[in-house]
């Protein structure tokens, strides 16, 4: 169980693109063979296509690959190369917890107001809802890349260079 949980955003990446291959596989044949297509694909795989990508950041952050301007970090002793990588976190933390914050008030207006998708007339919040979770996610990641960079000595960088 433990190790679903430390990667459950591979899992449910995994299921994702699963889905959205699938329905645009079945689409596609539909096209072709039915002269007519689903219009309910478009809908389903863009909106997994913004989980995926909230999901894929976590995955990014969790394994510290986020893309990053290393100008000033090559420059630096490291002691400010660990402060100013602290800092970086701690700004990534706000950023995806006001994406999180706002998602939850985006889905409760969604909900409130009886939203529904164009093509499926699915309630909105339903798919809206994934904004948040991705966020969630994205956030918990942070915090996690934040307090090992705020426990680390330096030393864990040194053996990757070796």
């Amino acid at each position: 169980m433990k190790k679903i949980l430390d990667n459950i955003e591979e899992v449910l990446c995994a299921i994702c693109l699963s889905i959205m291959t699938i329905i645009t596989f079945i689409n596609v044949i539909a096209r072709y063979v039915l002269s007519a297509s689903l219009s309910f694909t478009d809908e389903i795989t863009t909106y997994l296509f913004v989980l995926l990508s909230l999901l894929g950041s976590a995955i990014a952050a969790k394994r510290g690959a986020h893309l990053g301007l290393t100008v000033i970090l090559d420059v630096v002793n490291p002691f400010v190369q660990k402060v100013l990588k602290i800092i970086g976190y701690v700004f990534a933390v706000i950023f995806s917890g006001t994406v999180c914050y706002y998602g939850i008030f985006m889905v409760q207006r969604q909900f409130a107001r009886g939203q529904v998708t164009a093509g499926m007339q699915w309630p909105e919040w339903i798919f809206g809802a994934f904004v948040p979770i991705g966020a969630f996610f994205l956030t918990v990641r942070f915090i996690q890349v934040l307090i090992k960079e705020i426990k680390s000595n330096g030393e864990e960088d040194k053996k990757e260079v070796l």
